[in-house]
């Protein structure tokens, strides 16, 4: 019974660890926010010119 535990607690671990690395091993400074988003006017981001039609 204590092994089948020991072996259950180690697959958790290694579940949690999966998780924690593909959650922060992206990009160094996190993800990057989407100013085009957050302004709502829909600027062109390299011109701040509304997008062509």
């Amino acid at each position: 019974m204590g092994l089948i535990l020991l072996e259950a607690l180690g697959a958790g671990l290694v579940f949690i660890l999966i998780v924690w690395w593909t959650m922060f091993s992206g990009r160094k400074k996190g993800e990057l926010h989407d100013d085009e988003a957050a302004d709502g006017n829909g600027a062109d981001e390299k011109t701040d010119r509304p997008p062509e039609a």
